[in-house]
């Protein structure tokens, strides 16, 4: 990491940090509850998915994984980069495996894309060759950006519906993120493996034990990748396409049409009004995996994201309801019909009735992205209340304004029903202080659950002011 820092002109960052680690060391009869060893030599690579990240097959079960769960067999197509596993050394390592494949003869089989995970990582494999082998492999090099990982992909060669496996060097793969097709077997992996089984066009390849033919019928086995782990001559920065924000912005003005579809200029959220809130419905009771893809998807979506009401119309439509099973259908307490998410949401706020969530472990994991927070917020949301929350879109949640809260006893989640009414006692809002849920079930006599948070002092400004924005706003303008 020290020569990746002198590497990147960050140098000091590396001196200063070696300071700080002589000093690093467990605390005098320390005792840990659990030691784990790991024989790194004994650790073969792993296939997770499809649907989700957290299904590892080793390599050595894969094949068989594919046939007890009659995945589809051929692999359409390969990618590598976006923002994770794109590194100079990943590329270097991707690069000497399709060379191998070049020398006998052989290119990719299946589709193949390469995303560079920065500008500057694209013009350092460009200058040092590993570009030019990855496209005469048969590559289509994409722009330094999210891509398909975010579903910014006009995927052509399957139609939506149709069931079909890819492969990816990405860090998510949940269902229909990459290609907005639900029936897409998508699976995530090593850009080695990736670029592996992409020459064979099959899940049923294992390039450690499993031979290829060259272009003239002979069997031979793909060689271990190599690769640097940083270049030798240094990394190009690649172009500069920085723009700097003029010094006097007084007079800068942002013109947008009032009547455009994909721009539109933010009010900001109003301020917290001091009280409790009492008597409000659920919107939604949430099981299972809710993810930022369940919460704001992206794909087709992303054409909105400068748009916060019109991007606000996919707010959880990929959640699970607790109530009946069922995505995007949720029940208006004041019609009692059954409607679409955002619109019972906007029906809420119409008629100025805020509404919290109720959501399972790990709520918000996944993509850290804004939208995820912004659309609860601007639809009216006061709290999202879980057993759990992934650690990033808790701290989003904060900076719009919302309150992400957790039950002290996680069993909890199981005494609400979706039809329930609930008082949240913000006034109790202290750090390190619990807070008051109090439950007005449909049939039966109120009770309080407690629940906790992880605010600080200046996050629990950011509440009180309706956004982080909206306290920095207010300490500018003192």
């Amino acid at each position: 990491m020290y020569e990746y820092l002198e590497a990147t002109k960050r140098k000091e960052i590396g001196d200063f940090a070696r300071v700080y680690a002589k000093e690093l060391r467990e605390d005098e009869g320390a005792e840990y509850d659990q030691l784990i060893e790991i024989n790194l030599s004994e650790l073969e690579p792993h296939i997770n998915g499809p649907f989700t990240p957290d299904l590892a097959t080793p390599i050595s079960k894969f094949s068989e994984a594919v046939k007890a769960n009659n995945w589809p067999e051929e692999l359409k197509v390969g990618l590598i980069g976006s923002c994770t596993n794109s590194s100079y050394e990943d590329m270097s390592r991707a690069a000497s495996i399709a060379r191998d494949a070049l020398d006998h003869g052989i290119k990719a089989k299946a589709l193949f894309t390469v995303t560079p995970g920065s500008e500057q990582i694209r013009a350092t494999i460009e200058r040092d060759g590993q570009l030019a082998t990855l496209e005469e492999f048969g590559g289509m090099v994409l722009a330094n950006a999210c891509g398909p990982c975010i579903g910014q992909w006009d995927r052509q060669d399957v139609k939506k519906g149709v069931a079909n496996s890819i492969i990816s060097s990405y860090n998510r793969n949940f269902t229909g993120r990459n290609d907005a097709n639900p029936a897409t077997h998508s699976f995530v992996t090593s850009p080695d493996l990736v670029v592996a089984m992409t020459i064979a066009g099959s899940l049923h390849f294992n390039p450690l034990t499993d031979k290829l033919k060259d272009k003239d019928g002979n069997e031979f086995l793909l060689s271990p990748p190599t690769g640097a782990g940083l270049p030798s001559n240094g990394y190009d920065p690649g172009l500069d396409t920085y723009q700097a924000p003029p010094a006097e912005r007084s007079d800068v003005s942002v013109a947008v049409s009032p009547t455009s579809d994909r721009l539109q200029l933010l009010q900001p959220f109003a301020a917290w009004d001091g009280k409790d809130a009492l008597d409000i419905p659920i919107l939604i009771k949430t099981k299972g995996k809710t993810t930022t893809d369940h919460i704001s998807m992206a794909g087709p979506w992303l054409k909105y994201r400068g748009h916060l009401d019109n991007i606000s119309n996919n707010m959880l439509i990929g959640a699970i309801n607790a109530e009946n099973g069922e995505a995007n259908k949720v029940k208006n307490f004041t019609t009692g019909e059954y409607d679409a998410v955002p619109a019972t949401a906007r029906d809420y706020k119409k008629k100025g009735i805020p509404w919290v969530v109720v959501g399972d472990w790990n709520y918000g994991e996944g993509s850290s992205r804004e939208h995820a927070a912004l659309e609860p917020r601007h639809l009216g949301g006061l709290a999202i209340i879980t057993r759990s929350f992934a650690r990033i879109h808790e701290t989003n949640l904060k900076k719009q304004g919302m309150l992400p809260l957790t039950f002290i006893n996680p069993e909890d989640y199981d005494k609400i029903n979706p039809e329930d009414k609930v008082d949240l006692m913000c006034t109790e809002l202290a750090v390190g202080k619990p807070m008051t849920l109090r439950v007005h079930p449909k049939n039966g006599e109120a009770f309080d659950i407690k629940l906790q948070h992880t605010f600080n002092e200046p996050q629990i400004e950011w509440f009180k002011n309706g956004s982080a924005l909206n306290t920095m706003a207010k300490a500018h303008a003192s």
